[in-house]
């Protein structure tokens, strides 16, 4: 008897706790599978050939979201103009032509980044800076325009800002 007391109070407890209850929303913070941007851009570590243009930017090599892949992107790079000599207004942002990637894994080509160099080196030649200059770079959209502003660039751009210090040496004397 005293069983089947104990029993017939735990079937009532167990009935009594299986009513409506409340749904209570569990409060476990939700992590992103890919924090930040879409791709994610740093440089090669290994030391780069001096260009003859007078500057070098390092390979920038890419990891990308799975889930955003793009199979093209422009490279965009600020630097500082604080020590040009030329007088008016100075621009202090190139938009490189888009260049084909590929892969969640990767860096942009080599002949592209030789490119960058020239472009980089003939603008900072124009406003007769040299020595060291700091850059930022980041990837954006192939569709970006190039001559786009802060508003569309932010919209288009697929990687963070990646800072880095590069020394130019002016191959033109004239400055």
């Amino acid at each position: 008897m005293r069983k089947g007391f104990v029993l017939a109070i735990g079937g009532l407890a167990l009935l009594a706790g299986c009513g409506n209850q409340p749904e209570k929303a569990v409060n476990v913070p939700v992590t992103p599978k890919w924090p930040g941007a879409a791709y994610h851009i740093s440089f090669d570590t290994k030391a780069a050939k001096p260009n003859p243009a007078g500057i070098t930017i390092p390979i920038i090599k890419y990891t990308a979201n799975p889930e955003a892949l793009e199979r093209r992107a422009t490279l965009v790079v600020r630097f500082d103009t604080a020590g040009a000599k030329k007088q008016g207004p100075i621009m202090n942002q190139m938009i490189m032509a888009p260049v084909d990637i590929s892969g969640t894994d990767g860096a942009l080509p080599a002949d592209y980044m030789n490119v960058a160099d020239k472009e980089l080196a003939r603008i900072l030649g124009a406003y007769c800076l040299k020595g060291k200059i700091k850059l930022t770079v980041a990837i954006a959209r192939s569709s970006l325009s190039n001559q786009a502003g802060d508003a569309e660039l932010d919209e288009k751009r697929l990687s963070d800002w990646v800072p880095i210090e590069v020394v130019f040496k002016n191959p033109h004397p004239g400055c």
